[in-house]
């Protein structure tokens, strides 16, 4: 399946800066996001203009990609072109990043890789509640019982957990950092602290009686410094003798400063969040969902929402439960979907229509990104109705102290993270916020559509006028599904044509304008008058020819008459280089017409 994006990654890895200039690279629902050395090597108008590419962006340190619901598999051909170095990092890339983006990679890394064991746990708990809630099953039952552990082994061993996935992110053994955490959550040492009496190692040293099952803080401390003793160790150790000793003494000299000094600090550490979080969710929770209903989407367009996002897995590791990210980020999520589903049904536009519509739904189950970057950003309107209505939901979850027991996507199924404890209350309290977020988003998307939306009507008369054209390139004309590149024989990007050229010169079809002018002048993008969008792309692969071998005689805007020669290419070199000449005509606005038709070597848009 990701074989048909292969073109498009060879595009965006080239159009960075090059292998050489990436220095890792990661991706999230919808967009790839690169650390670069430099980003000025990165060609952000070229990458823009790509087929697949919605938008670009540079925030919070990360070069960002936006391509859609296909990110998994665009990202699964980046990283067959991309060799990073063992570290993933250079002294470049680290001088780039500011104290806030390191931290919140930081904490990001190590809690990510957890959030399925989180969700898991907590639904657990969810289900646990319903059962009692129900009368299904007794609390005095075995049966709750073993559920009960089932659901809290997540949380008894999360040090455990963190020890792993911080040691992977500080680059020391994973598996010597989940021992270390073994130690510090051993029957045991539970059994030491329950008992109350003094510890000390040696007689000399005194061990702190704290319990660090369920514990988040004293662990990542303790790795920070295990990382660099583990790494000291594999260098003075002989090769010989260093698969006995480094872990041995890593066990000994770290398990004894895990309990006497840095457990305590952490412990210590962990308290102060816990009040925090506490004085927060009882204080100005009404405030922190509010606003983070209002703004959380203005972050995503940005790409500075993940620095956000730990505050919710910290609080649910450190506390069980999530009243500050979760509740405000479903609000925001359901406000931008609602927006784009309401616009999407107004309108008489074909394309916004079905953009609106599939984007809103898409939305609705916790994915905005295509409703943002396809309807409510482009007009404005949808983001700030969803917006308001947003902050509306989100207050109300504030003022009620709703808050989730699990972590996952924040859409609608979200809801049922919100039952937990043996309660139904926040659970009612999440589905009150959304339908006031639903609401409001509906009422005023509907007041804006009408205010701003005034020549809806004229748009659909251009869209839907019809007309029929011959092909830009002469030679032997085929059918779409005859492309040797999947991602136009799939008609992923629209019906058409493809054309095996004769000779290598390339007319405009129709009078119109230039929308897009590729520099390497392998493809051009037209519009017709009558609001035919066309795409011409000569050759397979052909942007890796850094435009030899190709003439553009056209820049973007230009206005254009039918027969004037838009592009001239050589045919050999392409051939030369290893590249089909196929010559893809493709009708990228197909969703506009109730018909694409090839018929008599013509193009027919009805």
């Amino acid at each position: 399946m990701a074989k048909k994006y292969e073109a498009l990654a060879k595009d965006i890895v080239k159009l960075v800066g090059g292998n050489e200039n990436i220095v890792s690279m990661h991706h999230c629902q919808t967009r790839i996001r690169f650390k670069l050395k430099d980003d000025n090597k990165a060609d952000t108008q070229a990458i823009t203009d790509l087929d697949g590419v919605s938008q670009v962006l540079n925030k919070g340190g990360m070069y960002q990609v936006v391509v859609g619901m296909q990110v998994a598999e665009i990202y699964e051909e980046v990283e067959k072109l991309v060799d990073l170095k063992e570290d993933g990092k250079s002294e470049e890339g680290k001088e780039k990043q500011k104290a806030f983006d390191v931290v919140s990679d930081f904490v990001s890394s190590i809690f990510s890789p957890i959030v399925p064991a989180l969700a898991g746990a907590g639904m657990v708990k969810a289900l646990l509640a319903l059962l009692t809630a129900f009368n299904l099953v007794d609390k005095s039952s075995q049966t709750y019982i073993l559920i009960n552990m089932i659901g809290d082994a997540t949380f008894a061993f999360m040090p455990i957990l963190l020890g792993y996935t911080t040691a992977q992110k500080l680059k020391c053994n994973p598996i010597l950092a989940a021992v270390t955490a073994g130690i510090m959550c051993h029957a045991t040492w539970t059994g030491l602290v329950s008992a109350g009496e003094p510890v000390k190692f040696l007689g000399l040293i005194p061990l702190y009686l704290v319990r660090y099952t369920g514990s988040v803080i004293p662990i990542v401390l303790v790795i920070l410094v295990q990382a660099p003793v583990e790494k000291w160790l594999n260098k003075v150790i002989p090769a010989s003798v260093r698969l006995v000793f480094v872990p041995m003494i890593t066990f000994i000299v770290m398990g004894i400063l895990a309990l006497s000094v840095l457990g305590p600090l952490g412990d210590y550490v962990g308290k102060i969040f816990t009040a925090i979080f506490t004085w927060l969710s009882g204080n100005v929770g009404w405030l922190e969902t509010g606003l983070m209903g209002g703004l959380y989407s203005t972050l995503v367009i940005f790409g500075l929402h993940h620095g956000l996002a730990p505050l919710g897995t910290m609080q649910m590791a450190q506390m069980g439960y999530d009243g500050i990210f979760g509740p405000g980020v479903l609000c925001a999520n359901i406000g931008q979907g609602t927006a784009s589903l309401i616009t999407g049904l107004l309108s008489k536009d074909s394309k916004t229509r079905q953009i609106g519509t599939s984007a809103g739904i898409t939305g609705l189950m916790g994915t905005t990104e295509p409703a943002l970057y396809g309807i409510n950003v482009p007009k404005k309107y949808p983001l700030i109705a969803g917006a308001i209505g947003a902050a509306c939901g989100g207050l109300f979850a504030g003022l009620t102290h709703t808050h989730r027991y699990a972590t996952g996507s924040s859409g609608l199924p979200a809801v049922v993270m919100y039952i937990g404890e043996g309660t139904l209350k926040y659970f009612y309290n999440i589905c009150i916020a959304l339908l006031i977020t639903i609401v409001i988003t509906a009422i005023l998307t509907v007041i804006f559509f009408r205010k701003y939306e005034k020549e809806d009507k004229n748009e659909e008369v251009v869209e839907v006028k019809g007309e029929e054209f011959e092909m830009p390139v002469k030679g032997e004309v085929l059918p779409m599904s005859a492309s040797k590149d999947e991602a136009f024989s799939s008609e992923a990007m629209g019906k058409g044509a493809v054309v095996e050229p004769s000779e290598g010169v390339v007319r405009a079809p129709f009078d119109g304008e230039v929308l897009v002018a590729f520099p390497t002048g392998h493809a051009i993008g037209l519009k017709s008058n009558n609001g035919t969008e066309l795409l011409i792309h000569i050759g397979i692969d052909t942007v890796e020819m850094n435009g030899d071998g190709f003439e553009l005689k056209v820049r973007q805007g230009d206005k254009i008459r039918k027969g004037q020669e838009l592009v001239k290419f050589d045919h050999k070199k392409i051939e030369a280089a290893g590249h089909p000449t196929q010559t893809m005509i493709v009708v990228t606005n197909t969703a506009s017409y109730e018909s694409v038709e090839l018929k008599d070597n013509k193009i027919t848009v009805k």
